[in-house]
C-alpha cells in the first residue's frame, strides 16, 4: 500500500517531499513496534542539524544577490570578448556566459532565468529560431551547478561522510568546462554562416573595458574555491564570504541595489533555500526506514555478487539516474540513491570523487528533460514556444551532454585530473 501511494501521489504531480511525507506518515501510523510517527519528527530535524547545510542558503543569497547587481550585461560582454567573432558567435556567447555565471551563482534555475531573458530574443533578431535558442539556454545552464561553488556538490558531501568538498570543487572544473566545449562544437558544425554575426547592441566600446568590467564579478569564485582550498576556512564560511562580497559590489560599487530592495532578495533566498531543505529532512526520515530494514546492505550484497565489474556497474548507475531524473528533482534523487549505490561503487573500486561528480553531472541533465525538467520550463516561460517545440529543440543538446556524461564516466582522468594535481 504504501509504494502504491507513493506512486499515486508522485504522477499526481503532489511535490516529492509532501509525497515522502504523506507515504512515512501512513507507514509509520499503521506500522508495529518500533516504528512511530515520532521517529518522522526525529529523523526530519536530524536530517537538518548540520553546520554545513548552512551553505546551502547562504550560496542561494548570494546568488540572489549577484543575479540583482547587474552583472549579467558584463558577463555577456565578458564573453564576447572571448568568442563572439568565432562562426556562430552569439550562441557560443551565450555558452560561455553560462560558464561564467555557473562560478557567481552555481545554480542552472538563475542561469536560465537571466541569461534566457537576454539572449533568446536577441538570438532570435539574428536568425536564429526561438525554439534553438531558448534549447541552448537551458543546456548551458547545467553547467551552473558542476563548475563551483555548487550546492548540489555540498549537499552529495553530507550525504557521503568522508568526500571532501574541495576536491569535489576541483573535480567539477573540468567537466564544466568539457562540457562547454563540446556544446560550442555542436554549434559551430550546425550553425548557419548567417547567424554568426554578433549585434552591435550586444557589443561594448572596447574589449579592454569588457574585461575590466568582468573582473569585480570573476574574483568572487576564485576568492570563494580558493579559501576553501587553501584550508583558511570551511564551504559554509565561504558561502558567507560570498553573501558579503556580492552585497558590497552591489551596494556600493555597482550600485545597483537599493537597500530596499533587501528584505525582498533575502525573502526569495529564504523561499528557495526551503524548498531545499525540506527535500532533505523528508528523505532523512525515509532513508531510516531503508537502513533500519537493511534495504541498502542488501542491495550492496547482492550487486557485489552479482556485478563484478566496474565498467557494468557504472555503466548501469548512470542509466538509472538518467532515468530518475526525467521524475525526480536532483537533489531529491541524490538524496535516495547515492546512501544505496555510493558503497557499491567504492566496493567496486570506484573513486568516490569520480563518482560523486558522475551523479551530479547525471541528475544535472534532468534539468532539461521532460516532463519535469525545471530549467525547461524556465527557459519556455521566457521564450512561449510551447514545450512540444523546446522539447524537439533540445533533444540533439541532450544527446550531447549524454555523450560528454560517458566520456566522464570511462576516463576518469577527466574527473580526477585537478584533484589530484592539489594533492587530494
Amino acid at each position: 500500500m504504501i509504494y502504491a501511494l507513493f506512486i499515486l501521489l508522485l504522477v499526481a504531480g503532489v511535490p516529492i517531499a509532501v509525497t515522502i511525507f504523506a507515504s512515512m506518515l501512513v507507514f509509520m501510523g499503521f506500522g508495529e513496534a518500533p516504528y512511530s510517527l515520532r521517529i518522522v519528527a526525529t529523523e526530519m530535524f536530524k536530517g537538518m542539524n548540520s553546520f554545513p547545510l548552512l551553505a546551502i542558503p547562504l550560496f542561494v543569497l548570494a546568488g540572489e544577490v549577484m543575479n540583482e547587481s547587474g552583472i549579467t550585461g558584463r558577463i555577456i560582454a565578458f564573453a564576447n570578448v572571448l568568442v563572439g567573432r568565432l562562426r556562430g558567435g552569439l550562441a557560443l556567447v551565450n555558452i560561455w556566459a553560462s560558464v561564467i555565471f555557473a562560478g557567481l551563482s552555481g545554480s542552472a534555475v538563475a542561469d536560465t532565468s537571466a541569461l534566457g531573458r537576454v539572449f533568446i530574443p536577441e538570438m532570435e533578431k539574428h536568425g536564429y529560431s526561438r525554439a534553438f535558442a531558448a534549447a541552448l539556454t537551458a543546456a548551458s545552464s547545467v553547467i551552473g551547478p558542476i563548475i563551483p561553488p555548487s550546492i548540489p556538490v555540498i549537499i552529495y558531501a553530507l550525504i557521503v561522510s568522508g568526500v571532501s568538498v574541495p576536491a569535489l570543487f576541483l573535480a567539477g572544473v573540468m567537466p564544466g568546462i568539457l562540457l562547454a566545449v563540446f556544446l560550442s562544437a555542436y554549434v559551430m558544425l550546425t550553425v548557419k554562416i548567417d547567424q554568426s554575426d554578433v549585434d552591435d547592441d550586444m557589443e561594448i566600446p572596447s574589449a579592454r573595458s569588457a574585461v575590466l568590467g568582468g573582473i569585480l564579478p570573476l574574483l568572487m569564485p576564485v576568492f570563494v574555491v580558493g579559501s576553501i582550498l587553501l584550508g583558511i576556512v570551511t564551504p559554509t564560511e565561504a558561502a558567507s564570504f560570498a553573501v558579503a562580497y556580492a552585497l558590497i559590489l552591489g551596494l556600493f560599487v555597482y550600485r545597483n541595489i537599493e537597500l530596499s530592495a533587501l528584505p525582498r532578495l533575502f525573502a526569495g533566498a529564504m523561499r528557495d533555500s526551503s524548498v531545499i531543505l525540506i527535500i532533505i529532512s523528508a528523505v532523512s526520515a525515509a532513508n531510516w526506514v531503508l537502513t533500519y530494514n537493511r534495504v541498502p546492505n542488501m542491495l550492496t550484497d547482492w550487486v557485489l555478487t552479482n556485478v563484478d565489474s566496474q565498467t557494468t556497474f557504472l555503466l548501469a548507475a548512470m542509466l538509472l539516474f538518467l532515468f530518475v531524473g526525467l521524475f525526480l528533482e536532483g537533489i531529491a534523487a541524490m538524496l535516495v540513491l547515492v546512501p544505496i549505490l555510493h558503497p557499491i561503487a567504492v566496493g567496486l573500486g570506484v573513486d568516490p570523487v569520480h563518482f560523486g561528480i558522475l551523479v551530479i553531472f547525471n541528475l544535472m541533465i534532468g534539468l532539461i528533460t521532460p516532463p519535469l525538467g525545471l530549467c525547461l520550463f524556465v527557459a519556455e516561460g521566457v521564450a512561449q514556444v510551447g514545450m512540444a517545440r523546446i522539447t524537439r529543440a533540445i533533444l540533439p543538446f541532450f544527446l550531447v551532454e549524454v555523450l560528454v556524461l560517458f566520456i566522464l564516466t570511462f576516463v576518469p582522468s577527466t574527473v580526477l585530473w585537478l584533484p589530484r594535481l592539489f594533492g587530494y
